[in-house]
């Protein structure tokens, strides 16, 4: 069985284009590990196709069983977190330990203000 978790400092949520996002991933699980790493990416849900962004990825080297790692990230300058009818553009951190198969994920607002864009015909 494993045991993720991604905390943002201060329990943050909402965050404008170049902050700084820190932080901490832990994680305890029963078997050796190949790789432990951090991923922020964004990604479009709503009609049509999903895509999706891989923006960086941070390796932690030699994780071990239980292990836990800080990070910070500065955010880039687009997309924006927005939502409309027809589509909608989420940010999210992922934790992924291999070779499980469980991942944990946080989901943030990225966009001016740290305010959600509102999409209106």
């Amino acid at each position: 069985m494993a045991n993720l978790q991604i905390d943002i400092e201060g329990g943050k949520r909402n965050f404008s284009p170049g902050d700084t996002l820190a932080g901490r991933a832990s994680w305890s699980v029963d078997a050796d590990l190949r790789s432990a790493e951090l991923r922020l990416f964004w990604y479009t849900s709503g009609k049509g196709t999903q895509n999706v962004g891989v923006v960086q990825t941070l390796p932690f080297g030699a994780p071990q069983r239980s292990d836990r790692r800080d990070f910070r990230i500065v955010l880039p300058q687009e997309p924006y977190s927005c939502s409309g009818t027809l589509v909608s553009i989420s940010w999210a951190l992922e934790l992924i330990v291999e070779p499980n198969t469980e991942t944990e994920r946080v989901e943030f607002t990225m966009a001016p203000g740290g305010t959600e864009v509102m999409l209106t015909s």
